[in-house]
């Protein structure tokens, strides 16, 4: 039975969340159907082009992403604070970038005066919508919804499209989100779609690098801002540098089936997040068949496990093995 989606969101926990969709139809999302011949490459980019244009409205950033042929994988950051610190034009401006609103809110915006009535009404309105703003079920239904009607529309069909609610992962802490980036962008390498990180399109390793070689960082990604320091503005704590140098030597070990290891040096994110070479190649490419609702260590599931109510978490076990840090 599905779990409901408030049991998986604790933002108590983390604001961090891992979010796949699969496609319903044997018909591919993108990529090209061996059966029939026909090509839907070009969807990859609806997603993408539609997923980072999500992140600009929504208090939600993106940490990483990649399109595959069937399904779409996501990181996401909820940043509550910053919704509830924008004015209710704000709010109102960015929902009406995805919706028309009430009748009341376009009076509003037209410059009518409210009534009183109308006043209480609308700013009930508008805190619904501030919720909805850093609400990940939102900007998922933004998503998802969008791309099945314009594949609807190029396939000349109807019907479902993607297979029943996204399933959500609950990232508790460091280790469990350099990881499960790093199973994202590497998602290509795995399924042999691609070679390596800088080549495979429609993921954000590779926006990453193409950014990094002109000397910055993705405006529309959530940015890496170095080790922990005292006043850190907001993003990964690491340095870009060392997360791409990272993915690449652990594409590298799968391209090549090495198992247990990273190539040439143990990396300094490991070193800081406490795991070894073995722990990260598991996790890397397994990250989905070892944990369910919640990654992370296992103190942290019990915390997670607690504010939201489950009778047992999937997944304690693994974290003793994959996430116990030396």
């Amino acid at each position: 039975m599905p779990q409901s989606r408030k049991s998986q969101i604790s933002l108590v926990d983390t604001p961090y969340y891992h979010c796949v969709s699969r496609c319903v139809r044997r018909s591919f999302l993108c990529g090209e159907d061996k059966v029939t011949g026909q090509n839907y490459e070009h969807r990859r980019g609806w997603v993408e082009d539609r997923l980072l244009f999500l992140a600009s409205v929504f208090s939600i950033d993106i940490a990483a992403y990649a399109v595959m042929s069937n399904h779409t994988h996501v990181v996401l950051y909820v940043d509550k604070p910053q919704a509830e610190g924008w004015t209710q034009e704000e709010v109102l401006s960015r929902w009406c970038k995805l919706h028309k609103g009430t009748l009341i809110t376009q009076k509003y915006l037209r410059g009518d005066d409210l009534t009183n009535s109308e006043r209480i009404a609308f700013d009930e309105t508008i805190h619904v919508y501030r919720q909805r703003l850093y609400d990940i079920s939102w900007l998922m239904r933004n998503l998802n919804e969008y791309i099945a009607r314009e594949a609807n529309k190029e396939d000349g069909c109807t019907g479902r499209f993607w297979e029943g609610r996204f399933k959500s992962q609950a990232l508790l802490d460091e280790s469990a989100v350099l990881a499960c980036m790093a199973y994202v962008d590497l998602n290509p390498i795995r399924a042999k779609m691609e070679t390596t990180p800088e080549t495979s399109k429609h993921t954000s390793i590779q926006h990453r690098i193409q950014s990094l070689i002109k000397g910055e960082q993705p405006k529309k990604l959530m940015p890496f801002v170095g080790n922990h320091r005292q006043n850190m503005p907001k993003g990964i704590a690491y340095n870009v540098i060392d997360y791409c140098e990272l993915v690449e030597c652990t594409g590298r070990c799968i391209r090549e089936d090495k198992a247990g290891h990273i190539e040439h040096h143990h990396s300094p994110i490991l070193e800081r997040l406490g795991l070894n070479d073995e722990q990260w190649l598991t996790l890397t490419t397994e990250f989905e068949q070892h944990f369910s609702t919640a990654v992370g260590s296992e103190h942290m599931l019990q915390q997670f496990k607690h504010h939201t109510e489950h009778r047992r978490i999937r997944g304690m076990a693994n974290a003793r093995v994959l996430l116990q840090h030396g």
